[in-house]
């Protein structure tokens, strides 16, 4: 491939001033316009529209992928989804996360009165006027947060789930320095900017792997040859890095790497493991205890129970769950601890569910309930999220108290 920059091969004159950075490319016969925008910007959003408006690009790139696309032309596809599968599924943290970012995006949107995206829906609005092709070329959000969640020790992981969820469901106005890092880059980066400023981990998968991932899509479905000048749409943050990836040479099957950058890393073997060497251990301490008295033994397998069903109880009590589920969680739990393959939080969720059936009017409301921390509490989908990581967090605080109560115990005891 012969690379060339645009400021030698295109006349300015073709293109309009704009607020944001702008750098055209050429890729053999194909030129690549990449408009570096302000997710917060009215200026982002016009500069979008007059360079669609000079007719001399043939297809429009976005930084968008799939889910957000959907979430941005149809607003309520969060109540779409049907949560039971949500929850068999294990993306109820997912779920939640997410929801926890559109809370920070509509607050951000009542206080600047710029809805963050405007330049993206300017992009899609127009395209769609025109007839041109739409390419979504940005990493599904769920990929990056798992590839995120992988790649952080896990140490880190606590802290960073907790300050995002702290910050996004704060009362407190979002600040006048959060909005100027929206500026800078996108909804996740100015989310994590605290933390990818001083973490490789999070940088990488954050920043760094989607500017590889956008310059891989753009080389799969806008290659040379394909169209002639396409406009590239994405975060002034991500204009260096992405170019950097086009100026240099992509490999002959872009779409092989892609793949790779769309995995997510599975846990560990010890992570895996764990939860099954946990019950072993469980198990074997109620033996010893049988074994050196029937009173010992019936006294841990108390103690185990009571321990672990009144934390998850009480945790689902916290997030003001049905009383029948209440109930259901604090007998589950010590047995779920005990089963690697099914977990308190289904459960609990499960029977939530089925106590308090979520009406069109949450779904139809949830995204505006969940700008405010009791709206969490108010609306029975997000509810019913919050009952279930509660559940599962209780299970999982029971579960190492009473393991090492029980390990006390014994220690304790003469043999």
């Amino acid at each position: 491939m012969s690379l060339t920059d645009s400021y030698s091969n295109i006349d300015s004159s073709t293109l309009p001033a704009t607020s944001g950075p702008l750098k055209t490319l050429t890729v053999d016969n194909t030129r690549y316009t990449l408009l570096g925008t302000a997710h917060v910007s009215a200026e982002s959003a016009e500069d979008v529209t007059r360079l669609i408006n000079t007719g001399v690009f043939d297809a429009i790139a976005i930084e968008l992928c799939d889910a957000r696309h959907h979430n941005m032309a149809n607003p309520d596809a969060m109540g779409e989804q049907d949560l039971f599968q949500v929850f068999r599924q294990g993306k109820a943290g997912m779920v939640a996360a997410s929801l926890a970012l559109g809370a920070f995006q509509q607050r951000i949107a009542e206080q600047s009165g710029i809805e963050p995206g405007a330049e993206m829906r300017a992009a899609v609005e127009q395209a769609q006027g025109r007839e041109l092709p739409l390419l979504l070329i940005d990493r599904d959000v769920g990929i990056t947060l798992k590839r995120i969640y992988r790649n952080v020790p896990w140490w880190q992981r606590f802290s960073l789930f907790s300050g995002l969820l702290g910050s996004v469901l704060s009362r407190q106005d979002v600040s006048h320095e959060d909005i100027e890092k929206l500026k800078e880059g996108d909804m996740l980066e100015a989310t994590f900017s605290e933390f990818a400023a001083q973490s490789e981990a999070l940088y990488t998968p954050l920043i760094r792997e989607r500017d590889r991932y956008m310059a891989l899509r753009l080389a799969e479905d806008a290659p040379p040859g394909r169209y002639q000048h396409v406009l590239v749409v994405l975060g002034a943050g991500h204009l260096k890095g992405t170019a950097e990836h086009l100026e240099s040479p992509l490999p002959e099957q872009p779409s092989t790497e892609r793949q790779t950058l769309e995995h997510s890393p599975p846990p560990g073997k010890f992570w895996k493991l764990l939860p099954w060497m946990i019950t072993a251990l469980v198990l074997t301490g109620f033996a010893i205890g049988f074994s050196r008295n029937t009173d010992l033994g019936w006294q841990l397998v108390l103690e185990w129970f009571l321990i672990n069903g009144v934390l998850s109880g009480a945790a689902t009590i916290a997030a003001l769950a049905h009383p029948v589920t209440v109930i259901a969680t604090f007998f589950a739990a010590p047995l779920t601890s005990l089963n690697p393959t099914i977990g308190a939080g289904f459960v609990a969720a499960g029977v939530e569910l089925f106590m308090r059936k979520p009406k069109v009017r949450d779904f139809s409301t949830l995204r505006h309930d969940v700008t405010q921390l009791k709206g969490w509490w108010k609306n029975r989908v997000s509810r019913t999220l919050l009952v279930f990581i509660m559940a599962t967090l209780g299970s999982a605080a029971g579960t190492w108290i009473a393991g090492f109560r029980i390990a006390g115990t014994l220690f304790g005891q003469p043999a």
